[in-house]
């Protein structure tokens, strides 16, 4: 192994090494001298493919405050998740305080929402951290500050293989590579088998590694032993009759944590319940005197507060409560099922020491940086629609093993997938613990994946001939692999589809974008959607109501998985879809011609319900208990919906709709954002009241902003979830005299804090 480099021999400015220094960092991992020396801080490309925890970030760090200090141009950093990139945000912004040439602080930040926005604001800032299709957005907008950008580090690279997100990624890649010949390119990737290819793509060199700063024992459990790969084995304790727990209660025996990976979101949540059940009695039934030592350090005052700030983010819901006494036990779970805020305390509280183990989704292994002592592969098979329950690929398996493993608390990482049979465990020592991972394909040739980005490519001027579209998508991985042959047809197949929609108009030989395919694409919507939406909004129902609205976005592609119905539904959706026919700007198909057909509308019908009941104030609780959603895929159905209702007021001058649709779709977006019912509008404009303080304010008799203008402070302290500290701020946001405050120290006073201002 060559001799690792100390932090003071690489160039890089020494107000880098002072901080690098501060943080207890003298010398670099392998990885990251190998990286170094094949001359990253040169200007040479990179794809670095080596293991979780093997120190990706602070390449990327070196490589970003090299550009920035040395005046080289600003950096962008690419991430597929915005729990990501917020987490590598984080991590950048201890740069934040070195002083630049110019007199100017490092600056670092991050853009991941609004599709709509060239967001000219991020120019002042040096690094800027997104996600991928925010960098697609912000290219299509051609946002003034990316002609600055002299390097790009782009993260989870081998998610090009990835059929939803991959093509964003090597359109954003290509794009980049197209407007700036010059640009440095970091690539980050776990360990793959064409490291070469992806290197090749990217004009790199490239550096493949196993090293790891903490060993990984990777084996197969079954009954009672784990055989590992290197061809040692132990025993496990059999405490209870569940294989997960034995292992959770033998890493917890050790002080360790463990990370316990499910196959579906209900059976991470069962996993956890079991967990959280089985280990006090494992206590009281074996007299371990190890596990009881391990649990007594698990400090009961911290989790409580951790169950505190779970059963108060939002609504208080069913699932807060079961998850805040999961907490108190030093357990969890995590699945995109959860809330955002829900989601961050849990990931905190693992990172922090605080939860002793964690179930979850395998989605986590390629989000956020959760290592434990051990990891356990519940099941190795996964439901996918079509398959039924499949085998995982080996690089999905291989990212969750290599969650294994925490530096500076352990020497080395466990990795254990569970087997039921001894043939099963033979299949999955030689299918998985000793196998190499699948090579990364590109998923471009996809009519419906890329006619976004063949509209983007002329709406946004980067082409204006076909020979000119073909030469872009010919700077693709998928041209790389195949050649771009292969994807004309394709691309020929969607610029005759784009040119009949008349998103697209042919003079001679060149193509231009007209006014309504550009704004198509400026609002980053596939152009099928624009479609539906131009001719809905073009009809005339028999009355046009709010649900004319909902139920049209949710029959667009964008609004992503609808609300399947339970069998138990479908006679009620029927009815309801009767009830509601008067209002559609949809045919709905024939039950009996097209039953599949007729059974996704009824998902879309059932989606627009669910969203009208949010309008309506219907509480979380009795969503979750009615429809059987979860906060997670609620937020979600909020946030397409605001995006499709702006999207649907921005397109309806350009199809001639009625302004009457145009001013609907209007509320209807402020309604969504704010889950409430149009007589709570002006209240909920005020910052730090939400749909619930301002139910409370309006029922209390303030039902305009003069009411609370003329509004005694003292009146409004008195209103439940309201308080002294809020009330203040309303009256002075809505102007009026506020009064001497009758209550003395009444910023001193506790107040209850809420998280999710959009629900309170």
């Amino acid at each position: 192994m060559a001799k690792k480099l100390k932090i003071s021999e690489i160039d890089v400015p020494q107000s880098v090494k002072d901080v690098l220094d501060s943080l207890g960092i003298k010398e670099l991992f392998p990885p990251q001298t190998d990286t170094i020396r094949a001359g990253l801080l040169e200007g040479q490309n990179i794809v670095l493919a080596s293991p979780t925890a093997s120190g990706k970030t602070l390449i990327a760090e070196l490589a970003s405050m090299k550009h920035v200090l040395e005046n080289q141009g600003k950096v962008i950093y690419l991430s597929p998740l915005r729990a990501l990139a917020s987490e590598k945000c984080d991590e950048f912004k201890k740069y934040s305080q070195i002083v630049k040439v110019d007199g100017r602080k490092v600056s670092i930040g991050i853009s991941t929402s609004d599709f709509d926005d060239a967001d000219n604001w991020m120019e002042k800032f040096d690094v800027v951290i997104t996600t991928n299709e925010k960098a697609d957005s912000l290219l299509r907008h051609r946002a003034k500050w990316m002609d600055n950008i002299s390097l790009v580090v782009a993260d989870e690279v081998h998610l090009l293989n990835e059929a939803e997100r991959g093509p964003t990624l090597e359109i954003v890649l290509a794009r980049l590579m197209q407007i700036n010949p010059c640009i440095q390119i970091l690539a980050l990737s776990a360990t793959i088998t064409n490291v070469d290819e992806i290197a090749g793509w990217l004009n790199s060199k490239f550096i493949v590694t196993e090293w790891r700063p903490i060993d990984l024992r990777e084996g197969v459990v079954f009954q009672d032993e784990i055989q590992y790969k290197d061809g040692g084995s132990r025993r496990i304790e059999q405490e209870t009759r569940f294989p997960y727990v034995n292992l959770v209660l033998d890493a917890l025996k050790s002080g360790g944590q463990a990370l316990v990976f499910a196959s579906s979101r209900r059976n991470a949540v069962s996993a956890a319940k079991t967990l959280a059940a089985n280990m006090g009695k494992a206590v009281s039934k074996t007299g371990s005197v190890l596990i009881k030592h391990a649990m007594e350090k698990v400090n009961r005052e911290l989790l409580e507060r951790e169950a505190y700030k779970i059963e108060e983010t939002g609504e208080k819901t069913q699932i807060s409560d079961e998850l805040a006494e999961m907490v108190r036990c030093g357990v969890a779970y995590h699945h995109a099922g959860l809330s955002g805020v829900q989601r961050k305390i849990i990931e905190d509280s693992f990172k922090e020491r605080k939860l002793r183990v964690l179930t979850a989704t395998p989605t986590l292994a390629w989000g956020v940086n959760l290592p434990a002592r051990m990891v356990i592969v519940q099941d190795y098979r996964r439901f996918e629609a079509g398959y039924g329950n499949y085998p995982i690929p080996v690089l999905d398996y291989k990212q969750m093993a290599g969650r294994a493993g925490r530096p500076k608390y352990d020497k080395f990482g466990e990795s254990v997938i569970i087997a039921k049979t001894q043939d099963e465990a033979d299949y999955l020592m030689e299918g998985y613990v000793l196998a190499k991972t699948e090579r990364i394909w590109s998923r471009m040739a996809v009519e419906k994946i890329i006619r976004g980005h063949v509209l983007a490519t002329i709406a946004s001027d980067y082409a204006h001939s076909e020979e000119g579209i073909f030469e872009f998508f010919g700077k693709t991985f998928y041209a790389y692999q195949h050649d771009v042959k292969a994807i004309k047809s394709v691309i020929a197949r969607i610029l005759k589809y784009l040119f009949d929609e008349q998103m697209i108009v042919v003079d001679r030989r060149d193509v231009y974008a007209t006014k309504f395919g550009k704004r198509v694409s400026e609002l980053y919507i596939d152009p099928l959607s624009a479609v539906i939406m131009r001719e809905a909004l073009t009809k005339k129902p028999d009355y046009l109501t709010e649900f004319s609205l909902l139920h049209m976005i949710a029959h667009t592609p964008d609004m992503g998985p609808v609300m399947r119905p339970y069998a138990r539904e479908i006679d009620v959706l029927s009815l309801q879809l009767e009830q509601h026919r008067g209002e559609l700007l949809i045919n709905p198909p024939n039950e009996w011609e097209n039953h599949m057909g007729y059974e996704e509308f009824l998902s879309e019908i059932k989606t627009a319900i669910i969203m009208k009941s949010w309008i309506e104030e219907t509480t979380e609780d009795q969503l979750i208990t009615k429809f059987g959603i979860h906060p997670g895929d609620l937020y979600r159905i909020i946030e397409n919906a605001k995006w499709l209702l702006h999207a649907t007021h921005e397109l309806s001058p350009l199809v001639g709709a009625n302004k009457e649709i145009k001013l609907l779709a209007d509320e209807l977006e402020e309604r969504i954002t704010k889950g409430t019912k149009r007589e709570l509008l002006p209240i909920v404009r005020i910052e730090g009241i939400g749909r619930i303080r301002g139910r409370i304010i309006y029922n209390a008799g303030y039902k305009t902003i003069e009411d609370l203008k003329t509004a005694s402070l003292e009146d409004l302290t008195h209103l439940h979830l309201v308080g002294p500290r809020v009330a203040r701020k309303i009256k002075e946001q809505v102007g009026g005299f506020v009064e001497k405050d009758p209550l003395e120290n009444w910023d001193k006073e506790p107040q209850q804090e809420f998280k999710q201002k959009t629900l309170f």
